[in-house]
């Protein structure tokens, strides 16, 4: 019994997802009151009907009291969460008791990501982010739903199976030697041969890493491309998981979904210092398990009838008109002597001026017109893979293997642990493989699912402990004792002073990378007191069995870190 909703102010509908028995509830709801031979209403419509008078009353407690209600639950168990972007609102339900309030917030704001990743910089305005969800071509709409439906379907499973999301943080393959020489090839042979071609259509590869399943085996960057957050490298890795899914982490219904064409570019818009920029995506497979990611950077030129190109350039100059006119009612009214200064009156021209905004970056980078046919020239793709396929061909049955048994344990007592380089978004951690019929470094079966259960509890304990300002947390549980840290170390690997962490409010963004990115936060909020030196933050999750001595457990958590610090200066990122 899940769904998750997006609407506007106007209580119309913009993007809907629910399960079987949230589906099947609601048909039998407005099937009973349908007189004999009336057909059932259009689910969209039934939809709306049953959301209709939240979205209303949400809206009217915002004009009134500039405040809303996040949660609530009804007779039935259901739970509801809300939250508002900008003039759009998210609605997620749980009727089945699989997911809590802070799961179904953890939704919601990663719904809010993957529309970020897919349309930019215009989500910020409802008006515009409507016309990209609800386009007037019913077959182009439906598409569109099912790609974002796929998208969350694809985050739910990683967030139930994969630890990497668990934590949010990227996990790497841990073999130094190969890593380095991956890099290597990536930026002296791969991208170099492909930006020096004259074949490649005005593109130019930014970015360009090697995914094996979830896990990230190397990553280049081009000198003069932005930084690429982990955040939205998380978000990509849920892209294309969901083009090509990992079998261990989705059984067999995968086998019948269409194969995508390769060569087709998917874009994505990721985050910038000035705002988010459009990029090419290419998910080129290896081989099953393995794949190879290009970012390109994208041009605009047209590839249209003369007459498509006028329409598009009329558009422009309408649309940039239509924001300079903004911009001086703004300017009139702040600061000319006669206007009202900043006062709340102000406010609708500050939307009109953001609206007009978001719609100049729609028209120029998320327009379909823009770009629509630019794409690398195949044989420039098929050169990319051939190359990396004669690269790691000894070693795709190795690198296979290591996706499931990564790193082992060398700790009496210590039966897990996550640790996680906040400042760089990445994880370390033994595998988990309990849907897969190989051994992992837990065995299989019902053993490696029962201490699945606990690893996942113990994360979203200590998560909810540092929202409240808890930086340290041991507890115990039946025959195990869970450990949480997290600190602060400068470069050379001293450790830094403890501080008061500040606690998040409750209708903040849940602890993560993917739905808010709070470790960067942290770590600015830290810094400022060490604005000298470049200040690094670290966590460690561990599970060890319970007749173990404390003394002994805090000494392992110490060992278990130094031991780990090293292998994180790969330079990955």
């Amino acid at each position: 019994m899940k769904c998750l909703l997006l609407a506007n102010e106007s209580a119309e509908v913009l993007f809907y997802w629910t399960d079987t028995e949230f589906e099947q509830r609601v048909q039998e709801q407005y099937g009973v009151s349908q007189e004999e031979g009336e057909r059932l209403p259009a689910f969209e419509d039934s939809i709306n009907t049953l959301f209709a008078p939240i979205i209303i009353s949400c809206s009217t407690m915002v004009d009134r009291l500039g405040d809303n209600y996040t949660s609530f639950s009804t007779e039935n168990n259901h739970i509801y969460v809300l939250h508002q972007f900008e003039e759009c609102l998210y609605i997620a339900v749980n009727g089945d008791g699989d997911e809590t309030e802070e799961d179904l917030k953890r939704k919601i704001f990663v719904m809010k990501k993957l529309t970020e990743i897919m349309f930019g910089m215009v989500t910020f305005s409802g008006a515009l982010l409507r016309k990209e969800l609800r386009p007037q071509d019913t077959e182009q709409r439906n598409r569109l739903w099912k790609k974002l439906r796929s998208l969350l379907e694809t985050y739910s499973r990683l967030r139930e199976n994969d630890q990497s999301f668990l934590v949010e943080a990227v996990e790497r393959l841990i073999h130094p030697t190969l890593c380095e020489q991956c890099i290597e090839f990536l930026e002296r042979r791969l991208v170099q041969q492909i930006n020096s071609n004259m074949d490649r259509m005005g593109e130019e590869v930014l970015h360009a890493f090697i995914l094996v399943h979830t896990k990230l085996l190397a990553f280049y960057s081009s000198r003069n491309a932005s930084n690429l957050y982990s955040s939205d490298l998380l978000a990509l890795i849920i892209l294309v998981q969901d083009l090509y899914p990992s079998l261990k982490c989705f059984l067999l219904q995968t086998l019948e979904a269409p194969t995508p064409d390769p060569s087709a570019p998917s874009r994505v818009f990721l985050e910038s210092k000035e705002c988010p920029m459009p990029h090419s995506m290419y998910c080129l497979p290896l081989w099953p398990g393995i794949t190879l990611v290009l970012l390109t950077k994208v041009f605009f030129y047209y590839k249209t009838s003369k007459a498509k190109t006028i329409y598009s350039i009329f558009h422009l100059y309408t649309q940039t008109s239509q924001l300079q006119n903004a911009w001086t009612d703004f300017k009139n009214k702040a600061f000319s002597r006669s206007g009202s200064g900043f006062t709340r009156d102000l406010l609708p021209s500050c939307r009109n001026m953001k609206t007009q905004l978001c719609g100049v970056y729609r028209q120029f980078f998320a327009a379909e017109c823009m770009g629509s046919s630019q794409r690398l020239a195949p044989h420039l793709q098929e050169r990319a893979l051939s190359m990396v396929q004669e690269k790691l061909m000894d070693w795709k049955d190795f690198l296979l293997v290591k996706s499931k048994r990564n790193i082992t344990m060398e700790f009496p007592g210590l039966i897990h642990f996550i640790y996680v380089d906040r400042s760089n978004g990445q994880m370390i951690a033994p595998s988990l493989n309990v849907t897969d019929r190989t051994v992992s470094e837990l065995g299989k079966g019902p053993l490696a699912d029962f201490i699945k259960k606990k690893v996942w509890s113990l994360v979203a304990t200590a998560q909810r402990y540092l929202q409240k300002g808890y930086a340290t947390v041991t507890l115990r549980d039946g025959d195990y004792f869970y450990c949480y840290f997290l600190w602060f170390e400068n470069e050379t690997g001293y450790k830094l002073e403890v501080i008061d962490i500040p606690s998040s409010p409750d209708d903040g963004a849940p602890v993560g990378m993917l739905t808010c990115d709070y470790y960067r936060k942290l770590l600015r909020y830290y810094s400022k007191k060490h604005q000298n030196e470049v200040v690094k933050c670290y966590e460690l999750f561990t599970v060890h069995l319970g007749v173990i001595p404390n003394e002994y457990i805090l000494q392992h958590c110490s060992q278990l870190a130094r031991k780990l610090w090293e292998p994180t200066r790969i330079p990955l990122l």
